[in-house]
This record gives C-alpha cells, structure tokens and sequence, in this order.
C-alpha cells in the first residue's frame, strides 16, 4: 500500500505529548479530518487525540501518548496517511507523489527523463527532470511548460522555451 508524507514532527510542545508538525500539505487544516497516521519507521496506526494550529505548524497530541516522555523519540520522523485518506483534488490538480516518477517527454515527442522531485517555490512548483545520464532540467509548472500531465499514461509533456532544456 502507497503511504503518502503529509507532515514532518519538528519538536515537541509542552510535556502532555505534544508534538509539533510542519505540514507538508497545501492546507493546515488537513490534520483535523485525519483519524490517524502512520509516524515514520514505527509500525502501527496512530490515533489522533487532539490538533491545535500554531502559526504555520499543527500541534498534535495522539491518543495514549500523553507525557513527552513517550514521544520525544518521534522528532525529526514523518508522518503518513494512506492512499483512502487523500482527498479529491479540483481538476488539473495533482499530488506531488502522482507525479514523482511520471517521464517527461517535449511536444516533439524527445524522451527528457523522469520527474525526480518538484520544488515548492513561491507561486510556482517547479519539476526537476532527471535522465540516465545525470542531466537536470528545471521546468516550471504552468500549463505554458507543461501542457499535458497524464497520470495514467505515466508521462508528462514538456513545451520548453529556447534554452530551457539545453
């Protein structure tokens, strides 16, 4: 079963079992619909007791895990939900992890590599493309760039300007 990261502990909060998470999700808010989680390179579910929002961050407290004793051991890991916890997507919108592997080809049907990893940066992500032989090519995703993204069909179509993959 795919796990999808939706969130990294970054410290505890305060000595009940708090734990403190960047959310690595478009909406903080995601934490308070999920029952539970996987915490990374623990077995078994996680039951959520209580999510509180603290700036950008969600404070979590799970459920038979009240004493920073019993979790200080979780900082730095991450923490997962699988694929029947995603939510639907507005179309044209795509998760990171659908995308991760996806080939990448230019409208002139040249094979340009996979997508390695998709940087979050400002307004636009942009895929970092990567092909056998080491050779990278940043492309921003806007639909000018990348016309075509099908799922499916494991690929992506890649419209560069001049000099964008050279």
């Amino acid at each position: 079963m795919k796990k999808l990261k939706v969130g990294r502990i970054i410290n505890t909060h305060g000595i009940k079992g708090g734990l403190k998470v960047t959310p690595l999700t478009d909406e903080l808010e995601r934490f308070a619909e999920l029952e539970w989680v996987y915490i990374e390179g623990v077995e078994g579910k996680f039951y959520i007791n209580k999510v509180q929002y603290q700036k950008n961050n969600a404070i979590i407290t799970f459920k038979d895990l009240d004493d920073i004793n019993l979790v200080e051991k979780f900082k730095t890991k991450f923490l997962y939900i699988d694929e029947s916890q995603k939510r639907e997507l507005p179309e044209d919108t795509f998760y990171i992890s659908d995308i991760i592997g996806l080939k990448a080809y230019t409208v002139d049907h040249v094979y340009l590599g996979k997508v390695k990893d998709i940087l979050q940066a400002g307004s636009n992500e942009v895929y970092i493309i990567a092909n056998e032989d080491g050779k990278e090519y940043l492309i921003p995703s806007v639909k000018e760039f990348i016309p075509v993204i099908d799922i499916e069909g494991g690929k992506i179509i890649v419209d560069p300007i001049e000099g964008m993959i050279e």
